[in-house]
């Protein structure tokens, strides 16, 4: 039995009125109701996705030192490499079981924001892993684009309402790695509880299982994906955006059982974000008497450094 609907893009991008309706209906419907999706047909190619697990398990298997050759301090985390157990969730001081590698935005020489936009580092030791890395960026992007149409479409706010919004955005895809453990965690665990910066998250099908989200019975719930299935959930932004209409569901990535604790686990989000200058103050479509408004106006830059301090990759 499926904890999450599935639902088909290729319905909403190649189908008629008919199916593309019933496709704005069924994501909304997930959103309201479980707060993550599935979606198949999504464009990303399998090629793509294996080739850059590959190069990803590659580069986590290099020695520390060399790894930590791609962390630089002052980009907290937006680019390169960061450190076992360095971010932890905004509640806890307690780092999680994980390294990373971030892959963001490219623009050109000369872009007026260009400073906003850091290079991205290629690994001399798996040159591969950067460029494959770009490639599946830009298929998520596009992936992540035709799917806030439909929701732009369900908040009443025009198809194109976020294209503009998310060209150039800072988007990041992320090679997560979570090691064998080799001793008791204690309180910690793979990844803690939390809930998502972005507008939304599009995380292809991690090596291990884990991954669990909170229902709305306050009940945890293993979310296992199928082969070629693409899970989507809303992220803090489109919450504050639309002033809890939708809502951010809380999600975490726990331990394996003991007797598993050798194997390791690699997962890639694509945390799909606006520009920076994108305006976060609540859609007044979506305040009312019974839903009053909940947030203060803010940037979709300013937010992401507060969370990114929350976090502990900024100081």
């Amino acid at each position: 039995m499926r904890l999450i609907p599935l639902v088909d893009l290729s319905k909403f991008i190649h189908g008629n009125t008919e199916e593309r309706n019933e496709f704005v209906a069924e994501l909304a419907d997930a959103f309201h109701h479980i707060g993550f999706v599935g979606v198949i047909n999504h464009g990303v190619p399998k090629s793509l996705i294996d080739d850059f697990y590959k190069a990803a398990n590659a580069f986590f298997a290099l020695p520390v030192e060399t790894k930590r050759s791609y962390e630089i301090a002052e980009l907290a985390g937006q680019r390169g490499y960061t450190s076992f157990g360095k971010e932890h969730a905004k509640q806890s001081n307690v780092g999680d079981l994980k390294e990373f590698f971030q892959i963001g935005q490219q623009v050109a020489e000369g872009h007026p924001d260009k400073k906003n936009y850091p290079d991205n580092f290629v690994c001399k030791e798996i040159p591969e892993f950067t460029k494959l890395g770009w490639e599946l960026y830009q298929s998520f992007q596009e992936a992540g684009k035709h799917l806030l149409r439909a929701i732009a479409i369900h908040l009443n706010l025009g198809e194109k309402y976020f294209d503009t919004r998310i060209e150039q955005g800072n988007s990041i895809l992320r090679a997560i790695h979570y090691p064998p453990i080799t001793a008791e965690p204690n309180s910690a665990i793979r990844a803690e509880q939390h809930e998502d910066i972005n507008l939304i998250t599009l995380l292809v099908g991690a090596s291990a299982g884990g991954l669990q989200l909170l229902s709305k019975q306050n009940e945890w719930l293993d979310i296992v994906p199928q082969d070629q299935e693409i899970v989507v959930n809303v992220g803090d932004m489109l919450q504050r955006l639309t002033n809890n209409y939708l809502k951010s569901t809380t999600h975490r990535v726990v331990n394996p059982p003991r007797e598993e604790w050798h194997k390791p686990r690699l997962s890639i989000p694509f945390f799909l974000h606006p520009v920076s200058e994108m305006d976060l103050s609540c859609l007044s479509s979506c305040i009312s008497e019974s839903n009053p408004l909940q947030y203060e106006p803010i940037t979709a830059g300013e937010y992401l450094n507060e969370r990114l301090m929350e976090i502990g990759l900024k100081k």
